[in-house]
């Protein structure tokens, strides 16, 4: 039966270290190990950071809510915050020359790169989720 931990957080910047403690502490009680960590542990910074900052515009009155599972297919995390939403198509590719100088638009390059799964959806409601999964 898998583990699930979810958490209700602030859009506020401390959010993003709160996410990463509680991700590495439920990964570590679920049994996986510093090659699973480093890559949880930028996904979980970078998706938050995007919801606080991206989605959520640090709307105080606006929460982040992260979910954690363990089960048989991995580790998974999901992240939701209540913005306007985006496309993920329209966001600028960071390795095309054009935009290599460019302050921001890695974050879901990273994701892809240190997640085996990474999926991006309207939420019902508004906002967006974003479900990463790190394979067992």
């Amino acid at each position: 039966m898998p583990e699930v931990k979810e958490l209700s957080l602030p859009s506020r910047i401390e959010s993003v270290d709160e996410a990463a403690v509680k991700a590495e502490e439920f990964a570590r009680a679920n049994g996986y190990g510093d090659e699973h960590l480093s890559a949880i542990d930028l996904a979980v910074r970078e998706s938050v950071a995007n919801a606080v900052k991206h989605g959520n515009k640090f709307d105080d009155a606006k929460s982040v809510e992260v979910t954690f599972e363990s089960s048989t297919e991995g580790f998974a995390v999901t992240v939701r915050d209540y913005g306007t939403g985006f496309a993920v198509e329209e966001i600028p590719d960071p390795t095309d020359p054009a935009n290599l100088l460019n302050a921001s638009g890695r974050g879901i390059l990273f994701m892809r790169s240190f997640m085996d799964i990474v999926e991006w959806e309207n939420a019902n409601g508004g906002g967006t989720r974003v479900k990463m999964v790190k394979r067992a």
